[in-house]
């Protein structure tokens, strides 16, 4: 029953979510104070002014928009990264907003990571979202909304809208081949997960029938502990259809590490 209720879950997540508007996602966040945007950086960060607690960056929490290169050697822009700042601009640029937490307030850059909203009450995470000017970037200790960004994510992928329209941002196959030429990037992999087991501490869900060479998602102790405490069991997604999004590192075969489980999206179960 546990393995039902765990696909259960995965299920609902976006589903729940789907439905709420800006005002009910901001009455699930901590509320913090309100400043003007004074600059945008990029698609998914700003300055303001005041600066809270003596620092004028944001990080819009949860979200990754195309990369700009902004100075740094040997980096290639990624597609539509001029288009996600402007979209930004649009919305914020030279406005009042007010900052909400979800989790950590503070990366190690000295930015603060908080989910922005406008003067009209619109969410500024979910509109670049739903437009599909970002995709779900999410942490273990920063997850309080992160359902209702995958729904909107989700609609903006189903309709092809802005970054979804470009093959950079395609949802991959679980084929080792392929997943080998993007090591080191951050994508979404969707496949059939052909076994599930435990070894030691961790949890490995394979996705092919060669674990040296397979695609593969690792979960580690404290993965593993958060799962339980969403009450999901990752054995249970054996010959589950998966959606996977993280960063492709190389452990024998492709391999993503699941830290928590919004990471994960059951499409076939």
């Amino acid at each position: 029953m546990r393995g039902l209720a765990a696909i259960a879950l995965l299920l609902a997540l976006p589903a729940i979510a789907g439905a709420a508007d800006d005002a009910a996602v901001r009455g699930m966040l901590a509320a913090g104070p309100g400043a003007t945007v004074t600059a945008v950086v990029d698609g998914d960060t700003v300055v303001v002014d005041p600066a809270p607690s003596g620092a004028g960056q944001v990080r819009l929490v949860g979200i990754q928009a195309p990369k700009l290169a902004l100075g740094r050697k040997g980096f290639r822009e990624w597609p539509l990264a001029p288009d996600a700042k402007r979209a930004l601009e649009r919305l914020v640029m030279g406005r009042p907003v007010t900052l909400a937490f979800g989790g950590t307030r503070m990366d190690r850059h000295g930015r603060h990571l908080a989910h922005l909203f406008t003067g009209e009450g619109v969410w500024v995470q979910g509109r670049l979202l739903a437009d599909g000017m970002a995709r779900v970037y999410s942490f273990p200790d920063n997850r309080a909304v992160v359902p209702a960004m995958l729904a909107r994510e989700g609609a903006a992928r189903a309709a092809g809208l802005g970054i979804w329209s470009h093959p950079f941002y395609a949802v991959r196959a679980a084929e080792p081949g392929g997943l080998m030429k993007r090591l080191g990037t951050f994508q979404l992999v969707e496949g059939r997960v052909r076994d599930a087991a435990r070894v030691k501490s961790r949890v490995y869900l394979n996705f092919g029938a060669d674990w040296r060479t397979d695609f593969t998602v690792a979960l580690d102790g404290p993965a593993r502990r958060a799962f339980a405490k969403a009450g999901l069991d990752p054995l249970s997604l054996k010959d589950k259809r998966l959606r996977v999004r993280g960063w492709l590192r190389k452990r024998n075969g492709p391999l993503i590490d699941a830290s928590h489980p919004e990471q994960l999206e059951v499409v076939d179960p």
